[in-house]
């Protein structure tokens, strides 16, 4: 279908940002353009409880920002990871992401305030992802979470970061995760497959230039794009994972690889749902679309279901 008419008159908004082409500025100037976009996206809605904090891990001091919709109850957890190519974002930029997941699902939201590049190169911001969710189940008690029920979720680059928490896990036998919410997940650096070609640069993508400036930024070498923890569609065994709810977007440019890794995840006999919702771009979950909310509503159902053993 053609781009929704909202997503049309988004991008015209847009269209002197310049953003498709990121990679002509320094980080600091984009991260800073970034923060000041964010209040075009619209106020967050009120939680209950939202708590900043600092948590000790084994990767050093990390930011989080607890939301919890009822605090005089425990809820399950979603630990979330915020996107921005690895370089890009923190707790202000996703907050309002991080509010309507906790409303919309009724779980305590933990996002996670990871090291970006380039002044922390891979594998800090996987190793910091790890921790935090490590902590999490460790400590999930004293902020009113259920230990039992941990889901990684993450969009863009998050998504990534969930996908390979959820590998390093299973691989380190714990801690114990029940879900996975992929949203346009970043998960195979080869930049190869239809749609990261043929929308480069359209539709508010960023440019080939700039898909390379991201990734230069996050890696110390090419060899890494091959590496399972940089792209998590290359891992030989995606086995005994937690059931997954994958979301992408027709316009999107990460299209494709998202679907793909639906695929195999299904393939490796893990509960996998992959949900497209045409019309829309990259991002549109933080966008003001009537198909944002839908998607939270959906990753919400897909959260309900209870937690089963991967390969239920």
């Amino acid at each position: 279908m053609p781009l929704h008419p909202q997503v049309r008159a988004h991008l015209e908004r847009l269209a002197d940002s310049n953003f498709a082409n990121l990679h002509a500025f320094a980080p600091d100037q984009v991260r800073q353009g970034m923060r000041l976009m964010t209040p075009a996206l619209g106020e967050g809605q009120a939680v209950a409880s939202v708590r900043d904090r600092v948590i000790s891990t084994q990767s050093g001091d990390l930011p989080i920002r607890i939301y919890h919709p009822r605090p005089d109850e425990s809820r399950p957890v979603i630990v979330f990871f915020h996107g921005g190519g690895f370089v890009l974002g923190d707790l202000d930029t996703h907050d309002e992401l991080a509010r309507s997941l906790a409303n919309r699902c009724g779980r305590v939201v933990v996002s996670v305030d990871y090291p970006l590049a380039p002044e922390h190169k891979y594998p800090a911001a996987i190793n910091a992802a790890f921790a935090a969710t490590t902590w999490v189940a460790d400590n999930a008690t004293t902020f009113g979470g259920d230990g039992a029920d941990i889901a990684v979720a993450g969009d863009s680059a998050g998504g990534n970061l969930a996908a390979v928490v959820a590998l390093m896990a299973r691989d380190a036998g714990g801690p114990v995760i029940a879900h996975q919410v992929l949203i346009y997940p970043d998960v195979d650096f080869r930049r190869s497959n239809v749609s990261i070609r043929e929308f480069a640069g359209k539709y508010g993508n960023i440019s080939r230039a700039t898909q390379h400036w991201f990734m230069d930024h996050y890696l110390t070498g090419e060899h890494e794009k091959l590496d399972p923890h940089v792209s998590p569609l290359l891992a030989p065994n995606l086995e005994d994972l937690p059931p997954a709810f994958i979301v992408t977007a027709e316009f999107d440019a990460l299209r494709d690889e998202g679907e793909q890794y639906g695929a195999r995840l299904r393939e490796a006999g893990v509960r996998t749902t992959v949900n497209r919702y045409d019309g829309m771009i990259h991002e549109f979950i933080r966008g003001p679309f009537d198909d944002a909310g839908r998607a939270l509503d959906d990753i919400a159902a897909a959260l309900a279901q209870a937690p089963v053993s991967p390969r239920d």
